[in-house]
């Protein structure tokens, strides 16, 4: 030590101070092993074959540079506030006079969209303490809320951040998904692989800003008001931009000038829009967009929808939408959904997530004969209502909201009341404390067993309500979903009582799926977990692999094979003649399905496996049954090897369900498969058709023969002629389908039929998939004569 009690000098050598010992590249912390052999860089997404590569690329200038501009951010989040609470328009300077009591301001970044916080930076990081410190802020008589910056992962920036970006692939997405940490990060990346980019909001907001200045000069003192997806805080790359074109001020104008000099001369001379019909003023709205607006094309009116609209689609952009003159209800529509979007901030996710899973199993969008399904709109109040009904809620009914409105807030549209609050800083932080990702799984648990039909939905009231509650002007239907301000309004009329099934089905299979740890964890070997096997169409049913569809076909319950070839085979007959004979694809037989005997005693049914690996052998043909049964056998049964015996339980049925994952190749049946082709679009327009066909039918033809396989055929038969009776070159598709027998124990026997498209799937096989996962197993049903519940007909 020297004298003033410090530490001496590093010892010296000959050979100068001794060097640090130098770490081992695979050390580093930004460095992960692959599991074929490697090293992976998560900070630049490089993969590196041996040690030498990767030491070389750690010395590199780009990854010094990221390793850099890291520490630079992290350093700003440790000196940076995140405010709100302040008055909209508050403006960065005075948020800057503010917080200088403090320490030096380097920059306040405002939320330029929404205006509901801001993001304040400071030179040191002693003065963000001394403002945390400081229990309560107040500005302007508003109360601030001031906490430390969040502190996110660093994400590596892309060249043209912020710019125009295409859309990411199916297969793009899903790697993106699997290189988060867990579901809770998936659900955050997932907003931002899919909300519209700068590029995207600026090109809108200058077409609006087009029409606005094309309008104007038509129907003086007009105003051109974006709606919808574009606004509400749920957008996504390619939806439509729907618009309001408010002509009130200028019936004003008009009402007020009429007989004023030079009002004949006026371009609204011939023409009172005070009196003017809906399609009348539609087909003025047709006739400028056609002529005066540039770069519009494809412009037609549709004076007979719920709400009229001209719909129209831009050439220079790409985009679609639709301008309707008598819609004000949609303007207050956009702004609860951005006003629920900014009260949680696991609100967005969790919307996201659910639309994007109900698209993937065919439950949402307008796919090629899919039929009627649920709308974006629908489907986002499903989310906020189930928020509305946790314990505690995440988010308030509308009827406190309205409670919390001022008197600039209040306002009635059409008779009905649409008041609450602009601004989302008004209301109170939510004490639910359930993260994205557990969320997630008890919506679809909640929706599983739902009773659609027997309840309605009320956002109004954050409550399911009796059926005579919401009125008598109130649409029922298989779904009962009720607009959060037009009480008459059943979002989801349109929701057949088939679809409503179908949405009941999938919830329950994600749910059981979200219940497994391909779902809670990440995988080590590069496959599908989380959020992505959740999207995968089909997916989390039991036994459906990364690149298989599957259809669970379910048998009625006293069913059993007692006979030898009893049941099974003539599913699999059944199976053929639908996708042969009513839907004329090509179908070439595989080995015939082995005909099962009677159970022995003690054996039951396989049960459905829930992981993703394919059955072992060549699922061409047959696979042979288990040689043993999962029970032990009484002791001197004559077989050929001893049982397995059946592990205990040893956590509850969550355990078990686990290890029933692991051994799940333990658990196949005999398996029939087929060769398939399918040469024309049998999926699409089948309904027009079937009207068509019906309505041509005799008089003594009964009615009940829209339901029978021989129109269904001639519906094919019309499709085909349609298209051209000769046979393309090539097929549209291509796939492999397998069928197996699964159940029994506890769970119901079914039969799942596995489609295995060649080559990967695209969206033209996923709408075919759609269609005959609802299609098959009705028709398999009315070929087999099964009555609701009731055995196959002999």
């Amino acid at each position: 030590m020297d004298g003033d009690g410090g530490p001496g000098p590093e010892p010296v050598t000959a050979a100068g101070p001794s060097p640090a010992p130098e770490l081992p590249p695979e050390a580093d912390p930004d460095v992960e092993p692959l599991p074929r052999g490697g090293f992976r860089c998560r900070l630049c997404q490089v993969a590196a074959a041996n040690r030498p590569s990767l030491a070389e690329h750690l010395r590199g200038k780009k990854h010094q540079r990221l390793r850099s501009l890291r520490a630079e951010r992290r350093a700003q989040e440790q000196r940076s506030l995140f405010v709100s609470g302040f008055a909209r328009g508050t403006a960065a300077e005075e948020l800057a006079a503010y917080f200088g009591a403090f320490g030096e301001v380097v920059a306040v970044v405002m939320d330029k969209e929404k205006g509901a916080y801001a993001i304040v930076e400071l030179r040191e990081a002693a003065s963000r303490e001394q403002a945390l410190a400081q229990p309560q802020h107040a500005l302007a008589g508003r109360s601030l809320r001031v906490r430390p910056r969040e502190q996110k992962d660093f994400a590596r920036p892309s060249p043209g951040r912020g710019a125009h970006r295409e859309p990411l692939g199916a297969g793009q997405l899903e790697r993106a998904l699997c290189q988060a940490n867990d579901v809770d990060a998936q659900m955050e990346q997932l907003v931002g692989l899919l909300e519209l980019s700068e590029g995207e909001r600026r090109l809108r907001h200058l077409l609006v800003a087009l029409f606005q200045e094309v309008f104007s000069e038509f129907f003086p003192g007009c105003s051109v008001l974006p709606f919808g997806s574009s606004v509400n805080g749920f957008d996504a790359h390619g939806c439509d931009l729907d618009l309001l074109l408010d002509l009130e001020p200028t019936k004003s104008l008009q009402s007020s000038a009429r007989g004023s000099p030079g009002a004949e001369e006026s371009i609204l001379s011939d023409i009172d829009l005070a009196s003017a019909s809906p399609p009348e003023l539609l087909e003025l709205v047709a006739a400028v967009l056609r002529r005066c607006v540039p770069g519009v094309r494809r412009v037609h009116a549709v004076p007979t929808a719920r709400r009229p609209v001209v719909k129209f689609s831009h050439k220079q952009s790409g985009l679609a939408g639709d301008i309707s003159v008598d819609n004000r209800l949609a303007l207050h529509n956009t702004r609860f959904l951005r006003l629920c979007g900014e009260a949680d901030e696991r609100v967005r996710p969790l919307g996201y997530a659910v639309r994007l899973w109900a698209k993937q199993q065919g439950l949402a969008g307008n796919p090629a004969g899919g039929g009627p399904l649920l709308t974006n709109y629908a489907l986002t109040l499903l989310v906020l209502f189930f928020l509305q009904t946790r314990s505690p809620p995440v988010l308030p009914a509308v009827a406190q909201l309205r409670e919390l409105a001022g008197d600039e807030d209040r306002v009635v549209v059409a008779g009905w009341d649409c008041s609450f609050p602009r601004d989302a800083a008004l209301l109170e932080p939510s004490a639910n404390s359930e993260s994205p990702s557990s969320l997630l799984a008890e919506f679809f648990c909640v929706f599983g067993d739902f009773d659609f039909s027997g309840q309605v939905l009320s956002l109004r009231e954050g409550r399911a309500l009796p059926l005579p509650e919401a009125g008598e002007l109130f649409k029922q239907g298989s779904l009962n979903l009720q607009d959060p301000f037009e009480l008459s309004h059943n979002v989801a009329a349109n929701v057949t009582e088939k679809t409503a099934a179908r949405l009941g089905h999938c919830c329950r299979a994600a749910a059981k799926y979200c219940r497994s740890l391909q779902y809670r964890c990440k995988s080590t070997k590069g496959r599908g977990w989380g959020l992505v096997r959740l999207f995968q169409p089909g997916a989390v049913e039991p036994g459906a692999g990364a690149a298989s569809f599957l259809i669970s076909i379910p048998v009625p319950a006293p069913w059993c094979p007692e006979e030898p070839g009893g049941g099974f085979k003539e599913i699999c007959a059944g199976i053929a003649f639908v996708l042969r004979d009513v839907l004329l694809c090509g179908c070439t037989p595989g080995k015939p399905p082995k005909q099962l005997g009677a159970p022995r005693a003690g054996q039951s049914l396989p049960q459905d496996p829930v992981g993703g690996k394919e059955p072992p052998g060549d699922t061409a043909g047959v696979e042979e049954p288990p040689t043993a049964s999962k029970r032990p056998q009484p002791d001197g049964t004559d077989g050929a090897a001893p049982p397995r015996a059946k592990r205990p339980r040893v956590n509850g049925p969550e355990q078990e369900e686990e290890e029933d994952e692991e051994k799940e190749e333990e658990e196949e049946e005999v398996v029939a498969s087929w060769s398939c082709t399918v040469w024309h679009h049998v999926w699409t327009g089948r309904r027009r058709l079937r009207r068509q066909l019906l309505h041509g039918a005799s008089p003594e033809e009964p009615e009940e023969g829209g339901d029978s396989l021989e129109l269904e055929q001639k519906v094919s038969e019309a499709i085909v002629q349609h298209e051209g009776a000769a046979r393309p070159p090539e097929p549209l598709l291509r796939f492999e389908a397998s069928a197996r027998l699964a159940g029994g124990g506890r769970r119901e026997p079914r039969v799942l039929l596995r489609l295995t498209p060649s080559p990967a799937p695209g969206p033209l096989f996923r709408d075919f998939f759609h269609f005959l996962q609802a299609f098959l197993p009705p028709a398999l049903r009315r070929r087999l004569g099964w009555g609701p519940g009731a055995a196959p007909q002999s």
